[in-house]
């Protein structure tokens, strides 16, 4: 399906239209069950959170937000990123994690992908620092929401925010770099 399609449906559920999610749903599904398997694929096994849990919890979220105005594609995507991470740092902090960090040891941005046991410190870590790089850089926020949580590539992301690949490039390394920058320093701090 073309994304002006699903942007298409998505206007169509917005306006109440039941017989719109019930084919767009399906479709988005697919490409959500896409990008948490090749997210998966980073990790080893054994996780505390699998592919198919973080996909139908973040679908039945979805659902939930009837009374969201989509916008287009990239709105649905950039919800879906929202709603992943926050499944992920709920999860995370479910494991008996501090809220705060609690002396969690900050992994580096690129090695952290689903909860597992001794990645859910790394996952509250990131979560707290990217609340920090939203309040100031709210596209670098949304950026690594897109490309870190949401597992989509670099010119996947370009097309759900409507920028070039080489805007999402630049911006995916300077927030890389504050949030490692902001990592190590809390690294720092708590030792």
């Amino acid at each position: 399906m073309e994304p002006s399609e699903v942007t298409q449906l998505l206007i169509e559920w917005r306006n109440g239209d039941q017989a719109a999610v019930d084919k767009l749903m399906p479709v988005v599904y697919e490409e959500l069950r896409r990008l948490a398997s090749r997210y998966m694929g980073r990790e080893r096994s054994g996780h505390t959170l699998q592919t198919t849990a973080l996909v139908n919890e973040a679908y039945c979220k979805l659902l939930d937000h009837r009374q969201m105005q989509w916008q287009n594609r990239a709105h649905f995507f950039a919800i879906a990123a929202q709603v992943m991470r926050r499944l992920l740092v709920d999860h995370a902090r479910t494991r008996g994690y501090a809220k705060r960090g609690g002396g969690a040891r900050p992994v580096p941005l690129d090695d952290v992908a689903l909860v597992t046991e001794e990645r859910a410190e790394g996952i509250l870590a990131i979560d707290e620092a990217l609340s920090q790089l939203a309040a100031l850089d709210p596209r670098k926020s949304q950026i690594v929401e897109l490309r870190y949580f949401g597992g989509l590539s670099t010119e996947e992301t370009a097309g759900v925010l409507g920028v070039a690949p080489i805007t999402v490039k630049r911006e995916w390394l300077k927030a890389k770099a504050w949030l490692q920058r902001e990592l190590d320093e809390r690294q720092r701090d708590a030792t």
